[in-house]
This record gives structure tokens, C-alpha cells and sequence, in this order.
């Protein structure tokens, strides 16, 4: 029996990680034979969140200039650069169209051809369409993972898990929200990806409160809208009559900011600078540990507060009043109360100054004398923020995002750093396109749209849903649907995939936050002594190694690449390495 490697998910992680296998097995594999089996139920390449089988109203939420699958030599790794083209290359479209997703699933399906066929001739690729239910085996031998359907296990001399976002059990909250409308005949759909939902469920001019004012929120306002024949003409909405009424709110009670319509132009701030790998070493080094607040966010503070004010002082001098020599000085020696008093005598506007805090809490303190005060209040907002995003006289705002981008590729070093982090970052560095915050402005004109506000809460009761929010002390809004408009958390303890919840009864180890404890360096599964199994490897938003997001700009350094690469490495080194009689 020939060597054997099982990667159990055969989407963008999966086919990446394929990608690295296929850059490296020259230097560490040569000619020997290997078998990949690929476990997945949906299309290798795609996988279930990108593939074409779904609705082409549904759209990338990056340019398609700023995705690619391949690395470049920005990319911190051993093995070889082997680039490709972006989406737009490769699909021929503008570079800032924001591409629908089935044309993704099809680049991504063409990403999966082409690392197949780059493969040497000895090492063969399997593609299993199930799902993988449990992986058994001694540290020390073959491991067996269990198909869904398939009577005998696949042998694997490895097992790596790249399995993407996954479906959740409810919490104690969802499950008393759906047992209230089991009990009323009322509709509540718990948290899961849009494009799987069933909405035939909402009725067309039936009130339908959505907490989630993410990307999980725009995929819904879509498909309730244009989905059932709406249509957009301008800044006005046509609609069918077969569309619900949409009630939406969230803690912050606002949608994530629009992505930027303006290019980079001129000298980019140095990154990192505040928050790089001496910094990271660091922290790591820490006898008791850190904390993410009060020893990592200060830090975080800084490296953003840099890129804002040096692309402020490069680009923008007229509206400062002292040298960047000066500041950028002070600026490093300050501390965070020092630091603000050096902004406000430098900077003297305000809306040329970085807050964070103010940032996270558009709305705090913000009262609206009447629900249509509310109204017209959320639509002046949004619209300001498409102002701001689409001029580059806010250039500012594009050097924090590079600057969190940044960031995110150290803080991938530190594991489980909690969830508000992630939710922060895709607030202001992963919102939707600007075309659909004008939609939703649309939207709101037409009626279709109801904002709640910020501080959003539900409550089950009288046989309704019934809900209300920080803005309009008093209003409420009852109705007898209610849409959880975002993806599960992605705990190991709570998911619905058995492979995860077998591996956690077996011993693996989860941090905190419920995420499966791995590896830094190359992904190997930790169990609770923090020892790595050498046979077993994990990948992804259920590892405490998860990046920010499916996938990479072109030239800003990819983690995920680096990840990738580091494991594909290990696993051809360890394959290499078999005695051929322990593989037969």
C-alpha cells in the first residue's frame, strides 16, 4: 500500500494547502509514491461557501485585483514562490468589479486543476465527495478516517483537517428562541451561511426582525430583495411585492463600513513599526501569559495610530501643524495619554484624528426623538461613510487598513486571542462593497428597511418576537420571524461536525474561546499537555491559528500562505521519512 495523506475539507484551505504540497514535493518529496485523498461532499476547489452552484446575486466582498490563491515574494516562508494570477487576471474582469461567487467558485475550481496537475507523476489525487465522521489511530501508526457511507476507513499516515466554516449546535439562547417558535408557530432561523438558509419561510410583507448587520446581513437583504424580482434602478428600489419587511439592528446598530473606492497612491507608511515580531517574541515569552486588553490592544493602538497619522502627515500636510520629524518623535516615546495630547495640538481637526474607541461605538449616546428620526439618522450615517470611503482626501482611513492588515499577520502568531478582535477587524477593514450600502439606503427609502439601532435586544414572549434598541428608548418592533444574520461561532465543543467532536473527546486541546488548540508553527493538533500529535494537523477558523478571512491580497505577506506552506512542508518532510515497510 502506497504512503497515504488525508486533508479532510477541499476548499480555498484545502486547495492551498494542495497548492504548497505541490510547490514543495520536488525539494522534500522527489519521485516517491503518495496517495491524497481529499474528503469533501462539495466540489474540490469551491467548497461549500464558494461553490457555483449558488445564486449569482450573491458577490465577493473583495475586488477581485485584491484576491488570489498563489504566493509572491512578500510571502515569510521556505518553500518556493510559485505565482499565479489574480481573479481579475485570470478571469478577465476589471480589477475593482466585485466578482459573484460562482465566478469565484470557478477560479477556485481552476486554482484545484491547476495544483493537481503540478503534482509529480508518483503522487495521485482522490477526491472522496462525503463527509469525514472520525479519525481514529495510535500516535505512533496509520490513522483511519471514517466516511459517511463507506463501510472501511481510508488509511492515512497523515491526517490534515482544513475544514472551513462550520455549522454550530444553537447555544442556550437559540434553543429557547426556537423552542418559543415551535410552541407559537413562529419562524426563527439560527445562525448559518445565507446561501444554505431555507427564507421561503418569510413571508412576503410580514415583519421580519434580523439581528446581524454584517455580511451575513447583506447576503439576506438581497436575497429578500432582487431574489424574489425587486429591482434597483439608481437610488431607487422597485419592489416585486413579494419581499418582508426587514427590522435590522446589532450592538453597534450600524452596517460594516463600505470598502474603499480609491487606489493607494504615494509612499506607504513602514509596517510593522509598534507591532511586529520582536513585540510578538515578547509577549509569547511571558512567564503568566498576556492579556489581549491590556498588554496586546495598547500595542495594536499604536501600529494603527502610526499608519493613520504618517499617511496624514505624507499626504495630507496642510492639515497638520508640525513636522512629521517632530511628531513621529514624540509619537514613539508617548505613551496612550500622552499620545492624545500630542494629536490634538498637531492635528486640529477632528476628523483628521484616529479613535478607535469612537470607531467601535458609532453610536454611543445617540438618541432619536421618534423611530423616523432613526430612520433618517442610520441613512445620513451611511451615507456619510460611503462619502468618506469613496475620497481619497481620507487616505488616512485606506493606511489604517493596510495597517490592520498588518496586524492581523502577527497576531496570528499569539493563538486564541478572543472574538472581538475578529468582529472589530471585519467591521472596519471587511465590509460590504459600496454598491450594496447604496442598495441599502434604497432599501430603507422604499420601506423594505427598518432600522432598529444600536444595542439591539430580543426577547420571546406573548407568542412573539418582540424587539427594540438603544437609539429610541421605549419603541419596540414585534414580529413573528426572527433571522440570526451572521455565522456560527466556531467552537469544537459545539459544532455539528463529529470528526471535531471525536477529536476533543480523544483528548485534543481548545483554547478559550473553544477553538482547537495547534501548532503555531506548522499546525500540528495539540492535546492538553500543549504536546503536538504527529500525525494530525488542522487548518483554519476552528484552529486558534485562523487568519482573517478565505483570501489574500496580492503583496501583503499572506499568513495563511506562510501556513500553509509550513504545513505542507511538514507533512512532506514526515512522509519522506516513512520506513516504505511501515507504509505497506
Amino acid at each position: 500500500m502506497r504512503p497515504s495523506l488525508v486533508i479532510v475539507g477541499a476548499g480555498p484551505r484545502g486547495t492551498g494547502l494542495l497548492e504548497r504540497i505541490a510547490a514543495n514535493a520536488a525539494e522534500l518529496y522527489g519521485d516517491q509514491d503518495l496517495d491524497i485523498h481529499l474528503v469533501d461532499p462539495y466540489p474540490p476547489g469551491a467548497g461549500r461557501i464558494w461553490r457555483e452552484a449558488q445564486s449569482p446575486l450573491l458577490w465577493m466582498n473583495s475586488q477581485a485585483q485584491d484576491v488570489t490563491m498563489f504566493t509572491d515574494a512578500t510571502v515569510d516562508m521556505a518553500g518556493p514562490v510559485l505565482e499565479g494570477p489574480t481573479l481579475h487576471e485570470w478571469a478577465s474582469l476589471d480589477g475593482r468589479t466585485f466578482a459573484d461567487r460562482p465566478r469565484q467558485g470557478a477560479y477556485m475550481r481552476w486554482v484545484y486543476e491547476r495544483a493537481v496537475a503540478a503534482l509529480p507523476p508518483g503522487i495521485q489525487v482522490h477526491h472522496h465527495a462525503r463527509r469525514a465522521l472520525r479519525v481514529g489511530g495510535p500516535a505512533e501508526g496509520r490513522q483511519q478516517v471514517w466516511l459517511e457511507g463507506r463501510p472501511r476507513p481510508l488509511l492515512a499516515d497523515l491526517v490534515v483537517l482544513t475544514l472551513g466554516h462550520l455549522d454550530a449546535e444553537p447555544d442556550d439562547e437559540q434553543r429557547a428562541l426556537s423552542a418559543h417558535a415551535r410552541e407559537h408557530g413562529l419562524v426563527h432561523l439560527p445562525p448559518d451561511f445565507t446561501a444554505d438558509s431555507d427564507l421561503s419561510v418569510l413571508a412576503p410583507g410580514e415583519p421580519v426582525l434580523v439581528r446581524g448587520f454584517g455580511l451575513a446581513f447583506v447576503d439576506l437583504m438581497v436575497l429578500l430583495t432582487e431574489g424574489r424580482g425587486g429591482r434597483h434602478d439608481g437610488e431607487t428600489y422597485h419592489p416585486s411585492g413579494r419581499e418582508p419587511i426587514l427590522y435590522v439592528g446589532s450592538r453597534r446598530g450600524v452596517p460594516y463600513h463600505s470598502k474603499i473606492g480609491y487606489d493607494w497612491e504615494g509612499e506607504r507608511p513602514p509596517l510593522p513599526r509598534f507591532f511586529g515580531p520582536a513585540e510578538v517574541e515578547s509577549l509569547l515569552a511571558r512567564p503568566g501569559g498576556f492579556d489581549f486588553r491590556e498588554d496586546v490592544w495598547p500595542l495594536i493602538e499604536k501600529e494603527l495610530g502610526f499608519a493613520h497619522y504618517h499617511r496624514l502627515f505624507s499626504a495630507h500636510p496642510e492639515r497638520t501643524r508640525t513636522a512629521w520629524s517632530d511628531f513621529e518623535e514624540k509619537y514613539a516615546a508617548d505613551d496612550a495619554a500622552g499620545i492624545r495630547a500630542l494629536v490634538a495640538d498637531a492635528v486640529p481637526d477632528p476628523a483628521d484624528r484616529l479613535d478607535l474607541t469612537a470607531l467601535d461605538h458609532p453610536l454611543e449616546g445617540v438618541r432619536y426623538a421618534s423611530p423616523e428620526d432613526l430612520q433618517s439618522g442610520l441613512r445620513s450615517y451611511i451615507e456619510q461613510d460611503l462619502s468618506r470611503r469613496h475620497d481619497a482626501a481620507y487616505s488616512p482611513d485606506l493606511a489604517v487598513f493596510l495597517g490592520l492588515l498588518s496586524v492581523y499577520g502577527q497576531l496570528v502568531r499569539l493563538g486564541d486571542i478572543g472574538s472581538w478582535w475578529h468582529g472589530f477587524f471585519s467591521y472596519l477593514a471587511s465590509g460590504p462593497p459600496g454598491p450594496r450600502l447604496r442598495q441599502m439606503l434604497a432599501l430603507s427609502r422604499a420601506g423594505i428597511l427598518r432600522f432598529v439601532g444600536a444595542g439591539m435586544t430580543v426577547t420571546a414572549e406573548h407568542g412573539v418576537f418582540r424587539a427594540s434598541g438603544a437609539g429610541v428608548p421605549g419603541a419596540t418592533v414585534e414580529a413573528r420571524a426572527l433571522v440570526e444574520a451572521r455565522l456560527p461561532h466556531p467552537t469544537v465543543a459545539r459544532s455539528r461536525d463529529p470528526l471535531l467532536r471525536e477529536l476533543h473527546a480523544d483528548g485534543a486541546a481548545t483554547t478559550p474561546e473553544g477553538l482547537l488548540a495547534v501548532d503555531p508553527a506548522d499546525g500540528r493538533i495539540l492535546d492538553a499537555s500543549g504536546t503536538p500529535h504527529p500525525r494530525r494537523f488542522a487548518l483554519g477558523p476552528h484552529t486558534d491559528a485562523r487568519g482573517s478571512g478565505a483570501f489574500t491580497r496580492p503583496r501583503t505577506g499572506g499568513p495563511a500562505f506562510r501556513q500553509n506552506d509550513a504545513t505542507a512542508r511538514a507533512a512532506l518532510d514526515f512522509l519522506r521519512a516513512l520506513p516504505r515497510r511501515a507504509a505497506a
